[in-house]
């Protein structure tokens, strides 16, 4: 059914794009120095990445393979199961920036753009791997462990979020010490694991470490079920990773999880943020059923809760519901899909809705809140 390829070298390639850099590192009005913080910038995975995955543990290395009935498409393959490894790849980031075999590229690209830091979200594992926790712990440490070369790497501008094996807690704590030692600002978490929603008591221990470390929790448009992810193989992604990610923020305010850990920051990265107001509505509704005080237009700034935009977004509406403090941007650099967009942190400074001052929050001051740069 499928042929095996053996490593291949990227194809150079370009960017048109160049960013007005007069605003970057201008003294903000407290004297500080502003800098530009992409929320959510991208790596691809390649077979070089599996080479951080021990010989001894080479059999959970994911195999790049091609149909035998011809065509060019790759497919990762992990356990049987195959799924299409470049089909959501931007086009308009060259191969050795956004697959990181030439930090140099990628930290030049990131000067065209006018971006001082790119904090980097994985892209195998927006999907679920595998049922198998030995299996899960060597995906983890081999993706974590070429993170965290590329940031000793970077030059401290390629920040990352560590993935923690959840299937096993304990390595996944083990996982958190070992990003923060090497220059992760987050935590990876998708909206659903497993059996696992992100409120279960389940996830409290790394929750717990998390906060001691100082790390948030980033939940990432995802979903960690099978069973999700193959009802809605063949949706747009819209109801395979977009609305879970909604749900999980309703259902952590509804539960009061933030609440009960109150050192702790979380952010919803890669499904826009005009949905902030339906869900807040909803659960204002909820919350004076039950009798449970609700705070309004101080619910994210309360919980610690940050909601990348996109410039697609109302985002004078959003900001009017919700105040200017907790939302950040991103460029989904790398990708390809609704949520990509390179030039929009300079979109951003040319939108007359918004104030200068707000999109020097989003790209600054609340960036730097959320990862604790």
């Amino acid at each position: 059914m499928w042929w095996h390829l053996p490593i291949h070298e990227p194809i150079m390639s370009g960017s048109p794009y160049r960013l007005n850099e007069s605003h970057r590192h201008k003294p903000d009005k407290d004297g500080q120095t502003m800098v530009v913080i992409d929320s959510d910038a991208h790596v691809v995975e390649t077979e070089r990445t599996w080479e951080f995955i021990p010989d001894a543990e080479a059999s959970f290395r994911p195999e790049v393979v091609v149909p035998k009935d011809g065509g060019n498409r790759e497919y990762w393959m992990v356990e049987g199961r195959t799924f299409a490894k470049n089909s959501n790849i931007g086009l308009d980031t060259p191969d050795e920036a956004r697959e990181m075999s030439d930090i140099d590229a990628r930290l030049a690209h990131m000067d065209e753009l006018g971006v001082d830091t790119h904090v980097l979200y994985p892209t195998i594992f927006l999907r679920p791997l595998t049922r198998r926790p030995d299996a899960e712990v060597a995906l983890c440490k081999g993706y974590n462990r070429w993170l965290a070369d590329i940031w000793r790497k970077g030059g401290g501008r390629l920040r990352w979020v560590v993935v923690p094996p959840v299937m096993n807690m304990d390595k996944a704590i083990e996982e958190l010490h070992f990003g923060k030692e090497n220059g992760a600002c987050g935590v990876y978490m998708r909206s659903l694991d497993g059996d696992q929603r992100l409120s279960n008591t389940y996830n409290f221990p790394l929750y717990q470490e998390a906060a001691k470390l100082d790390l948030p929790i980033c939940v990432h448009a995802s979903t960690g079920n099978f069973d999700m992810y193959d009802i809605f193989s063949q949706d747009s992604g819209f109801a395979q990773f977009k609305l879970p990610v909604v749900g999980a923020f309703h259902d952590l305010l509804m539960k009061g999880i933030p609440e009960k850990f109150p050192d702790l920051r979380w952010g919803f990265i890669e499904v826009s943020s005009q949905w902030i107001p339906y869900a807040l509505n909803d659960m204002e509704l909820r919350f004076r059923r039950i009798g449970k005080t609700w705070l309004g237009k101080d619910t994210l700034r309360e919980n610690r809760m940050y909601v990348a935009c996109q410039t697609a977004d109302d985002i004078a509406y959003v900001v009017d519901t919700v105040g200017d403090e907790n939302i950040i941007i991103g460029t989904d650099y790398g990708h390809n899909d609704t949520s990509s967009e390179l030039i929009a942190l300079r979109k951003l400074r040319e939108d007359a809705k918004i104030a200068p001052a707000t999109v020097d929050k989003f790209v600054d001051a609340n960036a730097k809140a959320l990862y604790g740069l």
